[in-house]
């Protein structure tokens, strides 16, 4: 009998905020149950907005990933499930703001996540990871956990910048922490191909980073901005917007781009 296969587990991460990271992660989840794979949704983000997006409220939790980092409790027993989006939800609030002091206390603290992850690895085909944006003891147990990084940044003159900053972040865990660590790729998100700078900024994404980059692009949508409030995923909230199919359209991607790497 074959053994199972482990999950890809991914975070999606940048330093700067207002990137539509988030928005990325939840949609990214959505749009990849809709494509029969069972995704884990790990929200790492003391705001608990992966969580509210996805239709978990973060005021009620009875178990979230704090327990889960320092120990007391376990993935299954802490992970909620996301109706809207048909994936498990491993949540966030407030919470979560004291993990940074608490891990300080535990041997191996950046380790973690990834020991918790050890007993359920194999249940899903894909784990997401959403990290704050800050380079924190919380992103630092997302990375070390992780085969691989997504980054969803917008096409502006100071994303690049940034975008060396994370660059040369992910590196240094890669030497020090996480040896299989690597950039899986960067997703063009809030993209208007009608503005010059951001198509100018796009070639320069292109010509620096070549397959690293999906080509699928993801456009600024009003239905995308609004569907966290309805407490569901954008590619479920409306399913016929440009927003919507975008993230359909990078789920298959991605999905085609693991395939094409495993023959």
């Amino acid at each position: 009998m074959s053994k199972k296969k482990q999950s890809y587990v991914f975070c999606v991460a940048n330093q700067k905020g207002g990137v539509g990271k988030t928005t990325t992660t939840v949609n990214l989840a959505a749009a990849l149950s809709s494509l029969k794979q069972k995704v884990l949704l790990i929200d790492l983000d003391p705001q608990g907005n992966a969580t509210m997006g996805s239709g978990v409220d973060k005021n009620d939790l009875d178990l979230s990933v704090y327990q889960v980092l320092i120990g007391a409790s376990t993935i299954d027993q802490s992970k909620y499930r996301s109706d809207a989006g048909n994936y498990d939800v491993l949540a966030a609030n407030r919470e979560l703001s004291g993990a940074e002091i608490d891990l300080v206390q535990i041997d191996k603290r950046e380790l973690q996540l990834k020991k918790a992850l050890e007993h359920c690895k194999t249940h899903y085909d894909f784990v997401l990871i959403d990290c704050p944006p800050t380079l924190s003891l919380l992103t630092l147990n997302g990375l070390a956990a992780a085969h691989g990084v997504i980054i969803p940044m917008q096409c502006e003159y100071f994303a690049l910048e940034g975008l060396s900053d994370l660059v040369n972040t992910i590196k240094r865990v890669y030497r020090n922490i996480n040896p299989g660590l690597e950039l899986i790729g960067l997703l063009r998100v809030m993209f208007d191909g009608r503005i010059t700078l951001q198509r100018q900024v796009s070639e320069q994404i292109e010509m620096h980073f070549g397959d690293k980059v999906f080509q699928t692009k993801i456009p600024r949508n009003v239905r995308l901005a609004e569907a966290p409030s309805h407490g569901m995923p954008g590619v479920i909230y409306d399913k016929s917007s440009r927003g919507a199919k975008a993230y359909m359209d990078f789920g298959k991607e991605l999905i085609q781009r693991l395939k094409s790497a495993e023959k």
